[in-house]
Formats: structure tokens, C-alpha cells, sequence
């Protein structure tokens, strides 16, 4: 039985709860849920009274989505947002995706996996396809399932989108993988960079999965009117990252946390940029929500492109006596990393009105203080 949507006109009757008043009771400035909502404004009540399908719900960046939804149903919407969460946990976090949603009856967490067709008969009014396997260490582990995941589950997504004539939007997660080891002179590398990427290399299962993924939400968009957006998050980081996936700032802050050098692999050169997650989910968001369908859309930090070398020492002003040392390539690690990563976000500051305003030092600040409290992120040994 379908469910039944609340006419329009009942949903105006009721009293919108101010989003401003919502941010300022939260207090901190390291409550990064009130940022969210603060930065995307009125926007927020597009969920009033829908219902989102989030697949990969018990990942770092489907979590921080679910506290945004539970946040907005307690304190601003004027109808809950119903969320249907879904996971297959094969790298996301069982416990932690039930705890952040404890307590909001309209959040729903379902064992689900996406490479096959899910059961759902409600009427589905967005689509954000977060589900995959982003960390070197698990998708040299999964390759095939992270093919699947990119490929058949975002089909699949697609299907149910072409099925829910009403929904309003689909977000397809890609990945600044895609653009491979870019040339210098594409450096930001902006949307229609069309990559430099090998189709056999170790992270192939990965890269080439997520640009048939793309292939596959521009089919869509143009033969059956799905209004499906792409977005290209570049190196998100913030609470909640376990640091045995080996992604750098995680792995970074485990090691000088508990007083070891912090290792670099190579000679350190290689550049990245790195986004802070409330601005990463405000832009995500705003590629769902305002976004031009059919389109690709970087998200992330362009103003704070720094050497691993650099990274390392800055460390040492967030952790007192942190200290670094230069090593070779573990044989574990993928080859071909690129050399330099940055976006050119002029589309999104253009299309969307995006801008990521917490600076590298000041992610690293709000990440170190939540880790240190953070039992994972205790040396065992010790």
C-alpha cells in the first residue's frame, strides 16, 4: 500500500521553526549539525513531510546525514522527514548508524543491500546515493563489491528513481578520484576535466567504477528525465572517521595522539585539499537540493591545497610534540596516487552559492578534540 503524502495545503498550516533559533541553542561553535543548518538556510524545509532514501546510512558520511535529519525533525521542520537508511555494513558502522538515530521514530534503519533491487512501495521524494567503498585499504579488500556498489546499486537507485515520478531529486556520490593524476595545467581541476586514469591499475575497481557510475546518472537524466546530479567530494574529514582505514588525517591524528611519528610516505610532496564536513554536507545538500540535473558538481576545500609533508608538521601545532618521519610505500598501498589534488569549485560557488569557510587549521582543531575522546583512538598497546 502506498503511503499517503499530506496535502500541501496542510503542511501551510502548520508553524515553519525557525532555523536560526535552532543553531544559536546549540551553543558551540564545534556543533557542526547547527552549521549545517545554518548555512543552508530555508532550504532545510524542502524535507518537511518527504520521505529520503540514503543508501550506505552507516558510513561517515551517511551518519552525519542521518543526525542532520533527526536535528531537523526536533527542532525546525514543521512535518518530520521520514529517512529509510540503508546499509549492508560491510565497511559502515553498525552501532554507531543505530545510536545516532535513537529516539526519532521517523528514521528507519534497514540491513539492505543495493546491487539488488530494494522492496520499497512508499513514495520516495530524494534519492542520495552515498553507499561505497572510498578507502584505499577496503577497496583493495572489496574490489568486486565496490564495482557492484558504484555500478549495479546505483542502477538499481535509478530504477526506483524512473519508477517515483514525483521525486524531486537523486545524488549520485562520486568521488575527485575520477580525474585520476591530473595534468599540471588542469590544476584546480574543474568539472570538465575529463581524467587521467588508468583502466587496470590497482585503483581502477574503484575509479572506473565511479565514472561509469556517472555514465550511468547522465543516461538516466537524459532518457527517462531522472533529475539525477553528480557530486565530487574532495578529501572529507571530520568526527566520526575511524583511522584503520588509513586515510590520511585519521591515521595522522591516531599516530601523534598517541605520541608516534606520524609516517609519510614517499617524499612527501604530494598535495591535497582537504574539506571540513559541515561544509562538505552543506554542499552536498545544495547539489541535491539546487543543483542543475544532469550535472557534476566538486565539493570541497580549494583554499588550503598542502603538502603530506606540511600536513605532518601542522600537526604539531594542534598536538603538542607530534613529530613526522619520511617512509616508503607500504606494498598494501594502491599504486599511482596522484600528485596533486584541488578543485576549481567556481560551478558550485556559481550554481549552488557555495563556499567552505572552516580553514584547514580549524577542522584539524575540531577533529584532534573530538579523537581525543574518542576510545579508538587510544593506543592498545599502551
Amino acid at each position: 500500500m502506498k503511503k499517503k503524502k499530506t496535502p500541501h495545503s496542510a503542511s501551510k498550516k502548520k508553524t515553519k521553526k525557525p532555523v536560526r533559533k535552532a543553531a544559536m541553542r546549540a551553543g558551540s561553535r564545534f556543533d557542526d549539525t547547527a552549521e549545517i543548518i545554518r548555512k543552508l538556510g530555508k532550504d532545510v524545509h524542502r524535507f518537511s513531510g518527504k520521505t529520503v532514501l540514503l543508501s550506505g546510512g552507516a558510513g561517515f558520511l551517511g551518519r552525519h546525514i542521518t543526525a542532520l535529519v533527526k536535528r531537523l525533525n526536533a527542532e525546525v521542520l514543521s512535518e518530520p522527514c521520514t529517512l529509510i537508511s540503508v546499509d549492508n555494513f560491510i565497511t559502515g558502522d553498525a552501532k554507531a548508524h543505530r545510536a545516532g538515530a535513537a529516539g526519532d521514530p521517523h528514521i528507519l534503519h534497514v540491513w539492505a543491500d543495493v546491487t539488488h533491487p530494494l522492496p520499497l512501495r512508499q513514495d520516495i521524494d530524494f534519492i542520495i546515493h552515498a553507499a561505497g567503498v572510498a578507502s584505499p585499504v577496503y577497496y583493495m579488500k572489496h574490489p568486486i563489491e565496490t564495482i557492484e556498489s558504484a555500478v549495479h546499486g546505483t542502477r538499481n537507485l535509478l530504477e526506483l528513481a524512473r519508477k517515483n515520478p514525483k521525486l524531486e531529486s537523486f545524488l549520485f556520490f562520486s568521488s575527485s578520484e575520477i580525474y585520476g593524476d591530473p595534468d599540471p595545467k588542469a590544476v584546480p581541476t574543474p568539472e570538465t576535466y575529463h581524467g587521467y586514469v588508468s583502466s587496470v591499475g590497482p585503483r581502477a575497481c574503484y575509479d572506473e567504477s565511479k565514472r561509469l557510475g556517472e555514465t550511468l546518472v547522465t543516461i538516466y537524466h537524459d532518457r527517462h528525465q531522472v533529475p539525477a546530479k553528480i557530486v565530487r567530494p574532495f578529501n572529507v574529514f571530520g568526527p566520526g572517521m575511524g583511522h584503520n582505514d588509513r586515510r590520511v588525517i585519521p591515521m595522522f591524528t591516531y599516530q601523534a595522539l598517541n605520541k608516534r611519528e606520524i609516517p609519510v610516505h614517499g617524499d612527501g610532496h604530494q598535495t591535497r585539499t582537504f574539506c571540513y564536513i559541515s561544509d562538505a554536507i552543506t554542499g552536498f545538500l545544495q547539489v541535491l537540493l539546487r543543483g542543475t540535473s544532469g550535472h557534476a558538481y566538486n565539493i570541497g576545500n580549494a583554499e588550503n591545497e598542502i603538502a603530506m609533508r606540511e600536513l605532518a608538521e601542522l600537526f604539531r601545532k594542534v598536538v603538542p610534540g607530534a613529530r613526522h618521519s619520511l617512509i616508503d610505500y607500504p606494498d598494501t598501498y594502491p599504486a599511482g596516487e596522484p600528485q596533486r589534488r584541488c578543485p576549481d569549485l567556481a560551478k558550485a560557488e556559481k550554481d549552488l552559492g557555495y563556499s567552505a569557510t572552516v580553514d584547514l587549521h580549524e577542522g584539524l582543531k575540531r577533529f584532534v578534540e573530538w579523537a581525543k575522546a574518542e576510545e579508538s583512538y587510544r593506543d592498545a598497546v599502551r
